[in-house]
């Protein structure tokens, strides 16, 4: 029971760091990726955050989200360097993003993660579009335009044989 409540109160500190890190540089989104992973975090037989400076954690939570949602990219919103997180936090960046690994292999974080991207990622996704049929990489799209075409003939089909048993109706009366 002693390590529940070390554990939540870990995580509150955890979650104030990368709350007013997201507030001052990032916006409401990150700070719910954070808290959402932190939580997520905590459910974990062995707490990583636990032992190791409290910082040092805060700063690879945001790293690691960053990494996945093109937070260190000039062209995306918004925008921080690995050098900010670093200085806001006092951490070593090699440090940072060591933790920010660990914390990605934990959770099996890549680009385009359903659990912890961003909003604008999940819609750009340029995988979503895509699937595999026997190794095979093809887009959804042409299966989409057969069965269209499929169900164009099936109506003409269907439209013929109509006119097929009009006919013999017709002819039998």
């Amino acid at each position: 029971m002693r390590d529940k409540t070390r554990i939540n109160e870990k995580a509150q500190q955890l979650i104030s760091l990368t709350t007013e890190f997201c507030e001052q540089h990032l916006d409401d989104e990150y700070e719910q990726l954070c808290e959402k992973l932190i939580r997520k975090m905590s459910r974990k037989r062995n707490v990583p955050y636990l032992f190791g400076k409290i910082e040092i954690w805060a700063a690879g939570v945001i790293y690691a989200l960053g990494q996945i949602n093109f937070l260190f990219d000039r062209s995306f919103e918004p925008y921080a360097t690995p050098d900010d997180i670093c200085n806001h936090f006092g951490t070593n960046k090699s440090t940072t993003s060591q933790k920010a690994k660990v914390i990605r292999d934990m959770f099996k974080m890549t680009y385009w993660n359903d659990d912890f991207s961003t909003e604008r990622n999940k819609k750009d996704n340029p995988f979503d579009n895509l699937m595999m049929i026997n190794g095979l990489i093809v887009p959804i799209d042409i299966f989409e335009s057969e069965s269209q075409e499929e169900q164009e003939e099936d109506e003409d089909k269907d439209d013929a044989m109509q006119d097929k048993r009009q006919k013999t109706m017709d002819n039998f009366v």
